[in-house]
């Protein structure tokens, strides 16, 4: 079971807010004495409260003045380098807060503009998005294209060097070797890859444009009926 979260305001019943006092400072003081343990460093804390006559300080009097001395002996400067009070560490909890916020609307806009991008490629209009919507389409889409053209470079460049290896190979045996010996994971990998590059650039691979660009299995279909 989760504990509940704890609201961070004025507690206003009496009653709890003393035995909240009491409770958190117990956990206060242990947390600083196990800081001071774990970490081999010199901490004191000193606490005021309306319920107690004396201050309670830890670990002991003597130790609060020696850690107080050698905090004043430091640059004014260095002494409020890293000093925070209630408003300014509320201030900063809620700069890091509207970041967190600021990161989270952001995803948000990216996942909503990548449904919309998908939508629109199962026939969907576009006719509902706003003049940002549609900025927000067009930034989204180029990042796609960018991301494909990466891809097809990359298998580009590893067909070639799968290529270049094969020849090395052929080479390196002065033809001694006969194709189908060579190994069958080099071949199969030159093939797997070469397929798309035939299908990214069909005209450069086949020969053909224009008029006399032709489907595979249309030849294929054309032959078996004048055999028929």
């Amino acid at each position: 079971m989760t504990r509940k979260k704890v609201q961070l305001a004025y507690i206003t019943n009496d009653s709890a807010r003393k035995a909240t006092f009491k409770k958190r400072k117990k956990g206060l003081m242990k947390k600083v004495s196990e800081l001071s343990t774990l970490c081999g460093i010199d901490a004191c804390a000193i606490l005021y409260s309306p319920y107690d006559s004396q201050p309670e300080v830890w670990p002991s009097p003597l130790g609060v003045h020696s850690v107080v001395a050698r905090f004043k002996k430091m640059p004014e400067m260095e002494q409020s380098k890293k000093m925070v009070n209630q408003e300014s560490f509320l201030k900063q909890r809620v700069a890091k807060g509207k970041e967190q916020l600021k990161k989270q609307g952001k995803d948000n806009r990216e996942k909503e503009i990548t449904r919309v991008m998908f939508q629109s490629l199962t026939g969907k209009g576009l006719d509902t998005l706003n003049i940002v919507d549609i900025f927000d389409l067009g930034w989204m889409i180029d990042q796609n294209l960018k991301e494909i053209n990466k891809r097809i470079e990359s298998l580009n460049e590893e067909a070639q060097s799968l290529a270049a290896a094969a020849g090395q190979l052929i080479i390196r045996n002065e033809g001694k070797v006969p194709m189908e010996k060579l190994t069958f994971d080099t071949m199969d990998a030159i093939q797997g890859q070469q397929w798309f590059v035939d299908f990214v650039n069909p005209n450069e691979q086949m020969g053909f444009s224009g008029e006399d660009m032709m489907l595979p299995f249309w030849d294929a279909n054309q032959n078996a009926n004048q055999m028929g």
